[in-house]
């Protein structure tokens, strides 16, 4: 796929999603030069906000529906441990949640910054979840991540004086169904944001993540004979940033078979409490396999469980090389490149999920640009009616 000429993956109808897959690599680079050029700006911005909160910590909420909730459920863990917790709180709830029952979730005296990712911006739960922000919180500030700079969230953004726009790469703003630059790109935008690491390790973090996902897209062949197993089932897990991660990994194959495929995610620990079920004859299993010595432990002890149940049609580490890995299948790269920790390697890890999802799509006889055959699943939701919160 990521070989092909353009005309061959129209007629798959899958050129928008192939070549928003392969260009990511390029769009990091590119995040982290509007990075560079807005940071003081950026800085500034969140130094006011904690000022406006007059020695209390500030919530930091980020918000998004679907695959833009799940940016935040990626960063969250990674940032309670390398953001600013002397001044922000770091929490993940979708606007969908935010949107349903505001008063559970948002709290008037409590001083806080409410951070919207969203691709278009023009989901109708993105533009309510920060008027209801407005209406509930008495000290609220906004934060706008987004891809699409015509869009209604950034369109707000600019024009609201307790609001920031964060604008990530044009070519982020995907033309197909499944968010795929959008996230990988959003997700480092809040990660060079608000991770209180030195710029310069940031950037070398960037460039051993541009190798990784230059690797995965040559190892197509080795995630082509993956999607063409026999299975029914496909199952993610992860720990820590990498939990948020296997959500978003399986939402891609959900997405791009149209259900087809059915898909779980969960903990690596918490695979076991239930879920573990699921497995049968017809499944394959992937785990993202963390880096930090004692998360990895439990990684791959879960791997290595179901890998000697012997009932799995295949069980798959996706690790860079440590001292201790995985005994079966590992989609492994390259023991030149340094660590990352997992907030980082999520973007690589996503991209093996990402051509997964799309080689299956094909499998399944689906077009990747427009999985929905019945048209009732679309690129922008529709047909939610927002009533007036009083």
């Amino acid at each position: 796929m990521f070989t092909a000429e353009k005309e061959e993956l129209e007629q798959l109808g899958a050129e928008n999603t192939t070549r928003e897959i392969r260009q990511q690599p390029e769009l990091w680079q590119e995040t982290v030069t509007l990075y560079r050029k807005n940071q003081a700006i950026l800085e500034n911005f969140l130094k006011e906000v904690h000022a406006k909160a007059e020695g209390k910590r500030t919530r930091v909420i980020f918000t998004g529906a679907g695959t833009s909730q799940y940016v935040g459920d990626t960063v969250v863990p990674y940032l309670r441990a390398h953001g600013d917790t002397q001044a922000f709180t770091f929490e993940s709830i979708g606007t969908t949640d935010i949107v349903a029952k505001p008063e559970d979730y948002l709290i008037k005296e409590e001083p806080t910054l409410l951070v919207s990712l969203a691709r278009s911006g023009n989901s109708p739960e993105s533009l309510t979840a920060v008027e209801v922000a407005n209406q509930v919180v008495e000290t609220i500030h906004h934060l706008a991540i987004t891809c699409a700079e015509e869009g209604q969230l950034a369109q707000r953004s600019q024009k609201e004086d307790n609001s920031f726009l964060f604008l990530m790469p044009t070519r982020s703003n995907d033309g197909g169904f499944a968010m795929t630059g959008s996230f990988s790109c959003m997700t480092l935008g809040t990660l060079l944001l608000f991770d209180q690491t030195a710029f310069e390790q940031k950037q070398e973090y960037v460039s051993v993540l541009m190798e990784l996902g230059e690797e995965v897209l040559s190892r197509e062949e080795e995630l082509n004979k993956i999607a063409n197993l026999g299975f029914e089932r496909i199952v993610y897990v992860g720990s820590g940033s990498l939990t948020g991660l296997a959500r978003e990994a399986q939402l891609k194959i959900l997405e791009l078979t149209a259900g087809k495929v059915a898909t779980i995610f969960d903990s690596s620990m918490g695979f076991r409490h239930g879920p573990k079920s699921f497995i049968n004859e017809k499944t394959i299993m992937f785990g993202f396999v963390n880096n930090a010595p004692y998360t990895r432990d439990y990684d791959l002890d879960i791997l290595e469980e179901v890998h000697s149940d012997e009932i799995a049609a295949g069980v798959f580490a996706i690790a860079q090389p440590g001292k201790r890995n995985f005994s079966g299948s590992t989609i492994e790269y390259s023991a030149e490149t340094a660590l990352l920790p997992d907030g980082y390697l999520a973007l690589a890890d996503i991209m093996v999920a990402q051509t997964v999802a799309l080689l299956t799509s094909i499998k399944v006889g689906n077009k990747p640009d427009t999985p929905s055959p019945t048209g009732t699943v679309n690129r922008v939701v529709k047909g939610v009616t927002i009533y007036d919160y009083k």
